[in-house]
């Protein structure tokens, strides 16, 4: 029986992903522990994990999650009051699928789609 999952992408940088995470993103950082190349970070019922890869280049990152959400407008204003970085290609939209979404990129260029079902 699965009951959750939680994504594990790279970062290089700890302070930095987790500058972005949580003052930014408004995410918390998870766990009692602070582990040696390792981060997780927690918003509402979802957690996303990182672990260090130093020589990660941006450029060639292909992670990427897809968080749902089930205020999507109310988000995606609140990235924009917040003065956070949308993607070019990633404005809020409809998608043929049946989902309203829209994308960032973190500082590892890791993707993040938000959505939520119409």
């Amino acid at each position: 029986m699965l009951t959750d999952i939680n994504p594990k992408i790279p970062m290089r940088d700890k302070a930095a992903t987790r500058e972005f995470y949580l003052n930014k993103l408004g995410f918390q950082e998870f766990g009692n522990a602070d582990y040696d190349g390792y981060l997780m970070v927690q918003k509402d019922s979802i957690q996303i994990h990182f672990f260090e890869f130093r020589e990660l280049d941006p450029k060639e990152n292909y992670g990427q999650v897809y968080i749902r959400t089930d205020d999507i407008d109310a988000l995606y204003q609140s990235m924009l009051d917040k003065k956070l970085s949308i993607h070019p290609n990633g404005h809020l939209q409809t998608k043929p699928w049946g989902q309203r979404e829209f994308s960032m990129l973190d500082p590892d260029s890791n993707l993040l789609t938000f959505g939520q079902n119409i």
